[in-house]
């Protein structure tokens, strides 16, 4: 199953990141995205929006063949209380790949002192390996990696 960028940036290896969970591999497995301008964050796949953080920073999809996936625009941007966020989606949807589910200013973002980096994670990795990881640039809605189904 292919797993679409949910941000335009720079693809970076997980182990880059500079958060320890995400960096270790504990949250899971995927890429991260460092974004190249405010916008849109997509649903990376089709599937139900299981979680929208209250604050907007991040979102659980889960798809009908089982795969499980966070998208965390930043590290630590949850101490933003939703001040760069605004949610396009509602907590429950059912979201097609490509679909806006939130929107960040990336200003707003790094003059806070936050890391923009976008990590985006099959967090069931185990049942469901990623594989073919791009590199280079990504564009929002275009392939980003493979995972199992």
């Amino acid at each position: 199953m292919e797993i679409l960028a949910p941000i335009s940036g720079r693809i970076v290896p997980l182990s880059e990141v500079s958060d320890e969970v995400f960096a270790s591999g504990m949250a899971g497995e995927g890429a991260a995205i460092v974004p190249s301008e405010s916008g849109e964050v997509v649903a990376p796949v089709t599937g139900r929006l299981v979680k929208l953080f209250e604050g907007g920073h991040a979102f659980g999809i889960e798809t009908d063949g089982g795969v499980e996936m966070i998208v965390h625009i930043g590290i630590d941007t949850i101490e933003m209380r939703g001040a760069a966020f605004e949610k396009i989606a509602t907590e429950g949807d059912q979201v097609e790949a490509g679909q806006p589910i939130v929107s960040f200013d990336l200003d707003r973002i790094t003059d806070a002192g936050y890391d923009p980096v976008t990590p985006v994670v099959i967090t069931n990795a185990e049942e469901h390996p990623v594989g073919n990881v791009g590199t280079g640039e990504a564009r929002a809605g275009n392939f980003l990696f493979e995972a199992a189904t």
